[in-house]
């Protein structure tokens, strides 16, 4: 059966540059890195517009972020977005769950319809990220590629683990602070893979496409050489950042190496699968498969969509925040 765009089949650059569509072939030129061709490919995939509706209060568990498209139809970061945001098969989609600096732990709600993204929570209480000497927050755009799935009935070949059933992560590295519910077009530069309370959990390093410096930034070395220093400290945050909430320090596959370019998209690639397995499952274990684009026996129209949203409450003024999500918590590996 075929599902839109989940039907579209990733395949490695480095093995070739012909993108798979449901409808056949196409031969497709290796994305370049030269301005004109950059501001090229932006006006490709310009037209692909959303914008978000909040609903409820920030800062409190009331509280909901949905994504709409051009045409003002809820769509699912999780389902509805492309992975793919151009026809080179190399430019993604990544929804932005937490902007850089920020503390509140954001994330697509995959259990309910729509996909919402809303604030974790730990015991009943709103979860923020700890501020660990030196970092402030999230030191990254933090987000999800829409249409994968980390399958968590399958033992990861590379970290012996299963995934832990929930979109890619994606750490994005470019210069703007992104807005949350904002869909930035990436190209993929590499990959970590964390060990999280004994799940397989990837972090894919990728840059917005139209950052001033993404041309020069490409591959996993590249961020050493632009961004010195940025990947030590990525591995030393994913390390540490759960320590202050009584958590042990976190586990790495590598001893912690990221890998390059060509890997990470493998693991896109292979994450992808697993989502159209997904959707073809009968029991999804609590995972919300509802769309609004897809065309299959989970897919709402328009106005279901709406009423949905509709049953939530209309946003109003932020709770304000504790004075312990500024503290600063030190930590001695």
């Amino acid at each position: 059966m075929i599902f839109g765009i989940a039907a579209q089949k990733i395949i490695l650059p480095s093995v070739t540059s012909v993108f798979h569509q449901h409808c056949g072939f196409r031969k497709i030129s290796p994305l370049c890195t030269s301005t004109s061709i950059r501001q090229t490919i932006s006006k490709k995939y310009s037209k692909m517009t959303y914008q978000i509706e909040e609903r409820g209060s920030p800062n409190t568990i009331d509280y909901k972020l949905y994504i709409k498209n051009e045409n003002g139809v809820v769509v699912s970061p999780f389902h509805d977005i492309p992975l793919l945001a151009d026809n080179t098969g190399k430019v993604f989609n990544m929804v932005v769950e937490i902007p850089r600096w920020t503390n509140a732990k954001m994330e697509i709600n995959t259990k309910s319809c729509l996909n919402p993204i809303i604030q974790d929570t730990k015991k009943g209480k709103l979860r923020f990220v700890p501020n660990v000497f030196p970092h402030k927050g999230y030191i990254w755009n933090y987000g999800a590629l829409p249409q994968t799935w980390e399958n968590p009935e399958l033992l990861d070949e590379h970290t012996g683990c299963k995934g832990d059933n929930d979109p890619l992560d994606v750490l994005e590295i470019g210069y703007k602070v992104a807005k949350r519910g904002e869909i930035l077009k990436v190209k993929v530069l590499g990959t970590v893979a964390l060990i999280d309370e004994g799940e397989t959990d990837w972090k894919i390093l990728v840059i917005n496409v139209e950052d001033p410096i993404a041309p020069e930034v490409n591959d996993i070395k590249d961020i050493e050489k632009h961004f010195p220093g940025l990947l030590k400290a990525t591995v030393e945050w994913l390390k540490i950042y759960k320590i202050p909430d009584g958590k042990p320090e976190n586990k790495f596959a590598f001893n912690g190496e990221p890998k390059d370019s060509e890997f990470a998209l493998k693991i896109v690639s292979d994450t992808h699968e697993y989502w159209k397995t997904l959707l073809q499952k009968e029991n999804t274990d609590g995972l919300s498969i509802v769309n609004t684009s897809l065309n299959n026996a989970s897919t709402i129209d328009s106005e279901k969509a709406q009423a949905i949203i509709s049953e939530s409450l209309p946003l109003s003024e932020p709770s304000p925040l504790l004075p312990e999500v500024d503290k600063w918590h030190f930590i001695k590996l």
